[in-house]
Order: C-alpha cells, then sequence, then structure tokens
C-alpha cells in the first residue's frame, strides 16, 4: 500500500468531513484527486442524489453502471430519466459473455440460488469482474454508500485508500440518515427508480430481489432465499455481493475462472 495514498485518503477524509454540503464534497473531491474519478451508480436513491450534486457541481467525473442483464425495466428507465433530466453521460459496463455462458452453462440460468458461493459466482461474473474493468486506470471511485444502511457499512469512512484498486474510494454521502437522503432527492426533485414506492428500499437485480415487508431491514429483499433457508441463514449475513467487500470474497469468487 502506498504511505502517500493512505495519508491524502485520511486528510480528504477528514476534509469531507467538514464540508457544508453535497455539491462541496464533489468540488473537493474533484479538485483533491488528479487523474480519471470514476462514479459506479446503481441507480438507487443513494446514487440519484450523488449524480444530482456531479451535475451541479459541473465536475469531470465518469459515470457507470454495471449492466448485469438481469435488471429489472424501471431500472432501465431510471437511467433514462437520469440522461433526460443531466447533462451527463451514464455508461453501462456489461460482463463478458464468455463469462456468463460458462457461469450459465455450469450452475443454470437460476443456479445462484442453490449455494451462498454460487450467488457469489454469479455476482463475481455479472457485477465484481466489469466493476474491476471499469475502475482500471481510475484514481478516484466514488460510490454512494451510506453508514446506516446495514451493520457491515457502520464504519464506512468519507474516504480510502482501495490497495486492490490502487485508487482513493471516496463515499461522499457515509454520514446521511435517510430522513437526510430522502429529503434531499424531494428538495430537489430528483428522478427516481419506481420500484421505490412499491417497497424496494434497495434494488439489485430482478431475480435477485423482493420488496420488503413491514419491519424488515432495508437490504432484506436482496437474496432473500438465504435468510429463509436454515442452511445458509447458518452462514451469517450475507448481503453483500463483492462489489465493496471483495477482499473476503476473492477465493469465493474465483470459481468461474477455474471451471
Amino acid at each position: 500500500m502506498s504511505q502517500l495514498a493512505t495519508l491524502s485518503a485520511a486528510a480528504l477524509d477528514a476534509a469531507l468531513a467538514t464540508a457544508p454540503d453535497l455539491t462541496a464534497r464533489i468540488r473537493l473531491i474533484r479538485a483533491a484527486i488528479p487523474g480519471r474519478i470514476a462514479f459506479s451508480t446503481s441507480l438507487g436513491l443513494e446514487d440519484q442524489a450523488v449524480l444530482h450534486a456531479i451535475a451541479e457541481a459541473s465536475a469531470d467525473i465518469d459515470i457507470f453502471t454495471l449492466d448485469t442483464g438481469r435488471h429489472f425495466p424501471e431500472t432501465l428507465d431510471t437511467i433514462a430519466a437520469s440522461q433526460d433530466r443531466y447533462p451527463l453521460a451514464i455508461r453501462l459496463v456489461a460482463p463478458e459473455a464468455d463469462d456468463v455462458e460458462t457461469l450459465t452453462s455450469r450452475d443454470g440460468v437460476l443456479g445462484f440460488r442453490n449455494s451462498i458461493e454460487a450467488r457469489k459466482a454469479c455476482c463475481d461474473v455479472r457485477k465484481v469482474r466489469p466493476l474491476m474493468k471499469a475502475l482500471k486506470g481510475a484514481t478516484g471511485w466514488i460510490t454512494g454508500l451510506r453508514r446506516e444502511q446495514a451493520a457491515s457499512r457502520k464504519a464506512v469512512p468519507f474516504a480510502e485508500f482501495d490497495p486492490m484498486q490502487g485508487l482513493v474510494k471516496l463515499n461522499p454521502i457515509a454520514d446521511w440518515t435517510l430522513t437526510q437522503l430522502e429529503t434531499f432527492i424531494a428538495t430537489h426533485d430528483i428522478p427516481v427508480n419506481a420500484l421505490h414506492a412499491r417497497g424496494f428500499p434497495s434494488i439489485g437485480c430482478a431475480p435477485c430481489t423482493r420488496a420488503i415487508r413491514p419491519g424488515e431491514d432495508s437490504r432484506a429483499g436482496r437474496w432473500w432465499w438465504e435468510a429463509e433457508n436454515a442452511a445458509f441463514a447458518a452462514l451469517g449475513d450475507q448481503k453483500e455481493c463483492g462489489l465493496h467487500n471483495r477482499p473476503k470474497l476473492k477465493q469465493a469468487n474465483s470459481q468461474v475462472a477455474r471451471s
């Protein structure tokens, strides 16, 4: 790990904590980090707020989304609405066709429901590998992670050095509450995925996401069958796909490569 990069990330983390608003945070990020800064958006509420701030700041940031091939139609509608609203290009990054063919030939169309390892392998092919490709050569990576989203994210910093990618990972709304987020969305009339109004606070691929029930955690609708299967549930909380906890999943997610 680069000591200089670590020190720079720590300094930026402290500076972002005191920035007056989200647009100021985006401008600070752009001014502090040379080279290409990439923003990976899933088109959720958090990412739509960040997208709005990028447009408001007129920041030169490379925006992309992972086109897994299994999005809800409403997610695709959100991409179109966002591009109509903002003068920004949103690149669609797709998985390698050969990787998808190998995966489905081995596990089947819905094989990711058979085991956590199979589900992680699917996420690896459709999301993690395309992310790595899209981030190649970037010096900064912006996400919409919030500490309040899940127990696994409660310590998310504003900025940290990512040794796997050799860049600074940035989470400009890490400290936002859901109330702050929803207020920002409403105040600025930001386009959002229609599924949010139908009980989908967290939206991923269509076969892997359902609406949540009253009282459930906001990410309970992601890979819900794992919580309902005693064998899977015994392995603990698995509500991450590998995009933001890759070191832990690197070995499990290498299955397809070995096939």
